[in-house]
């Protein structure tokens, strides 16, 4: 028992991948049921209510593991389990692809912001922009704050499991996650599939 509980929280550490080749083209047409959420701008989960997050120009890497781990129960959401327990490798091979083909929105005119001092410990992984530093971690930049909110008190808690996220979350006040939240959804970046 002590081993398989080894094994869960080991495996919490790593990303789920699917190893299949996405194609962009099939992953348009097969996203249509995503797009009744994601594509709604603005559009809000209920119970608890909160964004439905932007999911348009998250690397591929990132949304295969995320679905990988909804079908594998490693992430709680009802619906979002349901939807990737009807994907198949393939399916969300493309699925992913076509999600990474959206061009990030560009940072507008002027210097950079400097990041609030709460994000120094989030941009060894998500940078300074909140653009991510590699494919298997997810661009914040552009975020619904509502979804920052609730995913870092998920982390926090431990309803969202993650080794990594949830030490960190686990040193964060309300106050922090709201800075966060704030900056990172403020920033140029992700988007809703709205028009797509």
């Amino acid at each position: 028992m002590r081993l398989s509980a080894l094994f869960l929280a080991v495996a919490s550490l790593l990303p789920l991948q699917v190893s299949a080749e996405g194609s962009v083209e099939a992953g348009k047409v097969k996203s249509y049921t995503c797009k009744g959420c994601h594509g709604i701008t603005g559009y809000n989960n209920v119970y608890p209510t909160y964004k439905v997050p932007r999911i348009g120009g998250q690397s591929a890497v990132y949304i295969s593991t995320a679905l990988a781990a909804y079908q594998s129960e490693m992430r709680a959401h009802p619906t979002m389990q349901a939807q990737a327990q009807s994907l198949s490798d393939q399916d969300i091979a493309d699925i992913s692809a076509w999600l990474a083909s959206f061009d990030l929105d560009a940072p507008t005119g002027g210097p950079a912001q400097e990041p609030p001092a709460e994000s120094q410990v989030c941009q060894s992984c998500h940078g300074p922009q909140g653009l991510g530093t590699d494919p298997a971690y997810p661009v914040l930049a552009g975020q619904y704050e509502g979804y920052l909110v609730k995913a870092l008190q998920d982390y926090r808690s431990g309803a969202r499991r993650n080794g990594i996220m949830g030490g960190f979350a686990g040193q964060l006040s309300d106050e922090d996650i709201e800075t966060l939240a704030d900056w990172y959804s403020r920033r140029q970046g992700l988007k809703d599939l709205s028009g797509n």
